[in-house]
């Protein structure tokens, strides 16, 4: 129980920083932000503060494919998506209080299938990505992990730019929501969308290692 804890609470720290880069450089004070890049990197570095501890999933998508790939005992996945949850809710609270986020925000609206196309294909991306540069004996011991994780979705980001939220990420769509500049149906189907990525990576994954 203590090391899930231990788990538990570096998979809120990462899912934290991840939920606050995202709102504070989404509405920045000034013009000087871009945002994917910022949340690319915090992702990385997040990843490599954590991924020795927890595997650095800071997802709900990522930790139900580690599951289904073997990566993540089923009895740590609810502990460890309650924590990503709760993590991305404060994050998104503190952001409010921090940054003036605009009333036209919460008007954000997109073509249902090509957001649920564009959400589905990058959590597929980055979970596919996860599974293979850091869960798998092969890679084992790398240093390009946290690397080929952020980039994964700084890349997303930029190619889905106008199509979808760009979430790729359970507890990024929670957030978002929370910080109230979604809507309930499309945040929904985004939650739903990333999960389905989430487990086709994993079955891709296993079928492909055999693993």
């Amino acid at each position: 129980m203590k090391e899930l804890l231990k788990k538990c609470l570096v998979e809120f720290v990462g899912t934290f920083f991840l939920v606050l880069t995202i709102g504070c450089s989404l509405f920045p004070n000034g013009d000087v932000s871009f945002p994917p890049m910022a949340i690319g990197f915090i992702l990385m570095v997040m990843v490599y503060a954590g991924g020795h501890i927890s595997g650095g999933h800071y997802n709900p998508a990522v930790s139900f494919a580690a599951a289904i790939r073997g990566a993540l005992d089923w009895k740590d996945f609810i502990p460890y998506i309650i924590s990503q949850f709760l993590a991305a809710a404060l994050a998104a609270w503190v952001v409010s209080y921090l940054v003036a986020i605009p009333p036209f925000a919460s008007e954000a609206s997109f073509s249902v299938i090509p957001m649920a196309v564009c959400e589905f294909l990058f959590t597929f991306a980055l979970c596919y990505v996860v599974l293979n540069t850091a869960t798998s004996d092969d890679t084992k011991g790398n240093s390009y992990y946290g690397l080929a994780i952020g980039a994964t979705v700084l890349v997303g980001l930029i190619a889905t730019a106008g199509t979808c939220y760009g979430a790729f990420n359970p507890a990024v769509a929670l957030g978002i929501y929370t910080m109230g500049i979604t809507k309930v149906k499309l945040i929904v189907i985004t939650l739903l969308t990333n999960f389905v990525g989430g487990a086709a990576a994993a079955g891709v994954y296993k079928v492909s290692t055999n693993k």
